[in-house]
């Protein structure tokens, strides 16, 4: 590790577990003091006491704005600032086989989590930075929102929403100094489809997304499988000032898959 966010204060969202956690734990170890908000509070506060007093958890339920807003107004009374906003927390919404059988029961929910709250998250972050010499924040989407498919539309919807969302928050805020960039995982591992099934449903969730899994495996252009590590290091890329001249970006974290399918050559 070289230190790279030594003397910067990071906020991450969904940082209990998953992409979130990897983010947390790269972050402690370049040197940022991180605080974490999520609603697994075991978790969350578990992981605030591994990595040490650098590092600390706040409950935060962020289909709640005025969790998210208390969110960042702890890191800087706890900190002493706020450089780097990474708005992580998501869900996946239930699984349909057909859309037509999709009652939209979860729309809501979905919406207010992933799309909302990355607004707020980014706002909230923004009114801090454009005070005290700009910052950087990065918006987690995936690449659902990036390329057209079945299956779990109103994720897809609310993925393709903070795309566009970033970019435009990103023309406004450059006038502050705040950079504003996305990055969009794909096939990463990651419990995010298991906690949005119900008991009864996680065998059949499971093998559905086994079966997904094996198709983009199949059309990803790099055969290995990516990594929460994968994910951390460019988002690493994005809170520090290598990036310093970057923003409405989106970055595919996905093996190649949305650049296209593979060409299978028959021998000659």
């Amino acid at each position: 590790m070289t230190n790279e966010l030594a003397g910067k204060v990071a906020v991450v969202t969904g940082g209990a577990s998953g992409l979130g956690e990897g983010l947390v734990r790269r972050f402690a170890a370049e040197g940022a003091r991180v605080l974490i908000g999520d609603v697994d509070e075991d978790r969350g506060k578990a992981l605030a006491a591994e990595l040490g007093d650098n590092t600390a958890f706040l409950f935060t339920d962020v289909s709640d704005v005025e969790q998210v807003g208390h969110l960042v107004s702890t890191a800087v009374d706890t900190f002493g600032g706020l450089d780097v906003m990474v708005n992580n927390a998501g869900v996946s919404g239930r699984m349909h086989r057909r859309f037509l059988d999709d009652d939209l029961a979860d729309f809501d929910t979905v919406m207010r989590v992933n799309v909302r709250a990355v607004m707020a998250g980014t706002r909230d972050a923004a009114r801090y930075m454009s005070e005290h010499g700009g910052g950087s924040i990065l918006n987690l989407t995936s690449i659902g929102g990036i390329q057209a498919g079945g299956g779990v539309m109103t994720y897809r919807a609310s993925k393709a929403a903070v795309i566009q969302f970033t970019k435009s928050a990103a023309i406004e805020l450059a006038h502050y100094e705040i950079r504003v960039n996305a990055i969009a995982p794909g096939n990463i591992r990651t419990a995010i489809v298991a906690k949005s099934a119900s008991p009864e449903e996680r065998e059949r969730i499971e093998e559905f997304e086994a079966g997904i899994r094996a198709q983009m495996r199949n059309d990803r252009p790099l055969k290995r499988e990516g990594t929460v590590e994968d994910v951390a290091e460019a988002a690493l890329y994005f809170a520090t000032d290598r990036s310093r001249y970057v923003t409405g970006t989106i970055l595919p974290i996905d093996g190649g898959t949305v650049a296209g399918k593979v060409i299978v050559r028959k021998p000659k």
